[in-house]
């Protein structure tokens, strides 16, 4: 229930040539349930559920404003909706999108909110056919889903959990959005979520046999000096009493929290995430990617726990696999970065999750000029831990070895600004669902001196949140 007040006096409204803002309400606002009211309207809701706890790494020097984490946004109204469903589309898709985007972008703005009209977008991971056209992915004859969508969204609801307020944003133009807004908010402000009940009718996973067979490929491959480093995932499929999008996100935000959570409706099909990764971001002049790499499952014991931590911390092979990751995104950065530019401001800091440890590092850099916000994203995509090194050949072989698409899972989610800041996640520890079927992956890095049992086991560490939050559905 919202606890607070509304406040829609008009000292709390401002504008600017291209965005109006208006406090609408001071307190604690559930967004899932304005969502919840009217999934047409306010399709897309990317949250920060939880913010991880650091645990000291080997160096840090942070910025202390962690906006990623302040703010959770509600798309409001999506107006040209523009999919890309297959590669050889691509050519006019990238076209379509940088006409638009020239078309209406505006001057660098210094609003505090993260988004204030744009485009939201979400990108498969099969989308790297795109970004790198020699590269030939499976493909799944029954899919219909795309391999991108872009969609114009003027308006938002922006929660600021820093300051328990709630705002509505809308770019010139669409001024006549706030009063539907308002009035939506009106309606669900006092309301609790009604949330339908759900279990597992059936769950199935991969053959083990598959998974271990195809890291002794991918020794082969490293051994042979091909590649120095590949994540290979394996899929869970699993079949629910019933088809409420909202009552399964519920469940995830709850048991498996992360930073960059989002529930997506497509309408026929939704990607539910509770990623604890970004992919890129981009506030000038900065333009910065968040490597995950290193993996241990949390312990219930609380000395036990710390030793994972420090097992993690000091484990060799996490340590090499996580400094050539590093070198890795460097390098992507470098591509659209000016020179000299490109650092590393987090290195290998441990963070802390529900039910994993994982090492993480932030590289970033000054964003050259000319730069438009699909390069940026193409410059990351995809993200190096979810592929390996090199990444192309990586991805050659991921393809040889899953034998299907990955879809949603490590593609990217996120909303670019009109004045080209944007923030895209990575789609790991998500669900993609059509009707009551949901399908979701997890992976692990396989290095020369992996060993093939402890991989398999990471993989479904990865995986038991997400089969948790579905098991805990019964008990909503």
């Amino acid at each position: 229930m919202a606890v607070g007040s509304a406040n829609e006096s008009a000292s709390n409204t401002t504008t600017d040539s291209n965005t109006l803002v208006e406090k609408l309400f001071v307190g604690e606002f559930d967004l899932l349930k304005l969502h919840q009211l009217d999934p047409i309207a306010f399709p897309f809701l990317l949250e920060s559920v939880a913010q991880s706890q650091h645990v000291q790494g080997i160096a840090s020097n942070v910025d202390a404003s962690n906006d990623s984490a302040r703010f959770d946004i509600l798309f409001a109204f999506p107006q040209k909706t523009t999919h890309l469903n297959s590669e050889h589309e691509a050519e006019q898709f990238v076209q379509s999108f940088e006409r638009d985007f020239a078309s209406q972008s505006v001057s660098l703005t210094n609003h505090f909110l993260p988004f204030t009209g744009g485009w939201f977008a979400y990108f498969s991971y099969d989308y790297a056919q795109v970004v790198e056209p020699t590269l030939k992915l499976p493909v799944q004859q029954t899919s219909s889903l795309p391999l991108a969508t872009v969609v114009r969204v003027p308006s938002a609801f922006v929660f600021d959990k820093a300051d328990k307020a709630l705002y509505m944003v809308t770019e010139a133009g669409f001024e006549q959005h706030f009063t539907a807004m308002k009035e939506a908010f009106e309606q669900c402000k006092a309301k609790e979520l009604s949330l339908t009940s759900f279990h597992i009718v059936s769950q199935s996973e991969e053959p083990e046999n598959k998974y271990l067979d195809g890291i002794a490929d991918i020794k082969e491959y490293i051994l042979s000096g091909d590649i120095f480093q590949v994540n290979l995932s394996r899929q869970w499929d699993v079949e629910l009493s019933n088809d409420d999008a909202v009552a399964v996100y519920a469940s995830l935000r709850k048991n498996n929290p992360a930073p960059f959570a989002a529930l997506v409706d497509f309408g026929d099909w939704q990607v539910i995430s509770s990623s604890p990764e970004r992919l890129v971001r981009y506030r000038a002049p900065w333009v910065e990617t968040r490597p995950i790499a290193g993996t241990r499952k949390r312990s219930d014991d609380v000395e036990q726990d710390r030793a994972l931590i420090e097992e993690l911390r000091e484990h060799p092979k996490e340590i090499a696999e996580h400094i050539m990751l590093i070198d890795l995104e460097r390098n992507d950065l470098g591509r659209i970065c000016q020179p000299g530019t490109v650092e590393v401001n987090e290195l290998m800091v441990i963070e802390t999750y529900e039910h994993v440890h994982h090492i993480v590092s932030n590289v970033r850099g000054h964003l050259k000029s000319g730069i438009s916000p699909l390069e940026v994203i193409h410059a990351t995509f995809p993200g190096g831990t979810i592929t390996g090194c090199p990444k192309v050949r990586c991805m050659e072989i991921i393809g040889e070895l899953e034998q299907m698409p990955r879809l949603a899972y490590t593609g990217s989610l996120g909303y670019i600004n009109r004045d080209g800041s944007l923030d895209f996640n990575i789609l790991i520890r998500t669900m993609l669902k059509q009707g009551s079927n949901i399908q979701f992956r997890a992976g692990a890095g396989i290095v020369a001196d992996s060993i093939a049992e402890r991989e398999l086991m990471e993989s479904r560490h990865k995986a038991k949140g997400l089969i948790r939050a579905l098991e805990a559905g019964a008990s909503l």
